[in-house]
C-alpha cells in the first residue's frame, strides 16, 4: 500500500493571501480603516453638495433687480394696461422629423389699441420661431416656456407697443 505524507505548518506561504499566520489587528486591518474613512469622506462631500444645492435653489436671496421668478423688475420696462384679448385661428407647423405643431395664439393688447390690428405678423413670428423646432424642445415644459417668452419679445417688438403679451389656445403636437 502506498502511504501519504502530508506536513501542515502554521507559516504563510509566500503570495498567500490571508491564512492562520496573520496577527489580529496587524497589517491586514489596515486597508480596512482607509477604506472606511474614503467612504466616510465620499458620504461628507455628497453632503455638502446636497446641502450646497437646496440653499442655492431654495434659500439664496434674490437681487435688488429681479422679480420672484428671476426676471428683471417691471422698471425696466415700461408698464402698460391691459385691454382686450384678440384670438387668432390655429395653424399647423411643421417640426422636425415629420411632426407637426398645431398651434393657437392669443394676444393680450394694451388698453392704447382702439382697432384690432393685422393678424398675419403675429402668425408669421409664431410660424418662424417654431417651425423645424425639434419634437422635445416644444413637449419639454422649460424650452416651451423659453419658445413662449422669445415669440411675447417679438411680438412686442413688430406691434411696437400694442401687444404686451401672448396666450397657447391651441398647443397639440405630434
Amino acid at each position: 500500500m502506498a502511504t501519504e505524507t502530508r506536513v501542515v505548518s502554521d507559516k504563510k506561504k509566500i503570495g498567500a493571501k490571508g491564512g492562520s499566520g496573520a496577527v489580529a489587528g496587524g497589517a491586514d486591518e489596515v486597508p480596512a480603516k482607509k477604506g472606511k474613512k474614503a467612504l466616510i469622506a465620499i458620504i461628507l462631500v455628497v453632503v455638502l453638495l446636497a446641502a450646497g444645492a437646496g440653499y442655492w435653489f431654495v434659500l439664496k436671496p434674490k437681487s435688488a433687480g429681479a422679480s420672484a421668478h428671476g426676471t428683471p423688475a417691471a422698471s425696466a420696462a415700461p408698464t402698460y394696461k391691459p385691454g382686450k384679448v384678440l384670438v387668432i385661428d390655429s395653424v399647423s407647423i411643421n417640426l422636425a422629423g415629420g411632426h407637426y405643431l398645431r398651434l393657437g395664439i392669443a394676444l393680450q393688447l394694451t388698453d392704447s389699441v382702439h382697432q384690432d390690428p393685422e393678424t398675419a405678423k403675429a402668425l408669421d413670428l409664431a410660424i418662424a420661431l417654431f417651425s423645424q423646432k425639434p419634437l422635445d424642445a416644444v413637449n419639454d415644459v422649460a424650452k416651451r416656456a423659453a419658445l413662449k417668452a422669445e415669440l411675447r419679445a417679438e411680438l412686442e417688438h413688430a406691434y411696437e407697443g400694442e401687444v404686451m403679451d401672448v396666450y397657447f389656445t391651441d398647443f397639440v403636437t405630434q
